[in-house]
């Protein structure tokens, strides 16, 4: 048998596990978009979890029960690198959003300015957008709704799937995040926030010492 002839036998392996790899990120992500713009989840404290979903919806997680952030690193829709590791001693505020979802845009001008109210007192917003196929529709979004901090690109939900399963992990868009100063997530929003709710999220965050 000839040298040729045998290539495609031994890159069937690869083949078969880079096809079995696809499927699986595309069936998260499909999952992900299946809950895209929803009215928010209903993951509680139950089972192996480590976090309790209060009555307005928003989860939390007690000091000492708090997972670590997976790396959240890569280009902003603007083209800079962004890495959400350098704003460790800050709350940080992340929010998952795509320009085609409406509760984003409902959203946002409360984002920016409770952003531009606590950016003074040690808290850093950062977006996290996705399935916009062009950073132009995404740049356009920002600028409609006078959003100024910065937003990583994840356009195939890569990032998302970063976080463990059990952890306050994003599960619908828009999904709103709150790490304390360790980097570590202390609240979980899976719906769409008002001014008062989302200060409410980050208010405990920030008062902690």
């Amino acid at each position: 048998m000839s040298a040729a002839s045998r290539a495609p036998q031994s890159s069937t392996p690869w083949i078969r596990s880079r096809r079995a790899a696809l499927l699986t990120a595309g069936a998260a992500i499909t999952a992900l978009t299946v809950a895209a713009c929803s009215s928010g989840g209903t993951s509680g404290g139950g089972g192996d979890t480590n976090f309790v979903m209060g009555k307005d919806g928003i989860a939390t997680a007690d000091k000492g029960e708090r997972a670590q952030a997976p790396d959240l690193s890569g280009k902003t829709i603007a083209g800079k690198q962004l890495d959400v590791a350098s704003y460790k001693g800050k709350v940080v505020v992340l929010n998952v959003w795509g320009s085609w979802c409406a509760p984003c845009r409902a959203e946002a001008p409360n984002f920016e300015k409770v952003y531009k109210d606590l950016q003074g007192k040690g808290v850093q917003f950062v977006g996290i957008n996705t399935r916009d196929a062009k950073t132009s529709n995404a740049l356009a979004f920002e600028k409609q709704q006078g959003v100024t901090y910065p937003s990583l690109y994840d356009p195939t939900g890569k990032l998302m799937l970063r976080f463990k399963k059990g952890t306050l992990n994003p599960q619908a868009i828009p999904s709103t995040l709150v790490l304390d100063r360790q980097g570590r997530i202390a609240a979980r929003s899976l719906a769409a926030l008002s001014e008062d709710k989302l200060r409410s999220m980050i208010a405990p965050v920030l008062a902690e010492k």
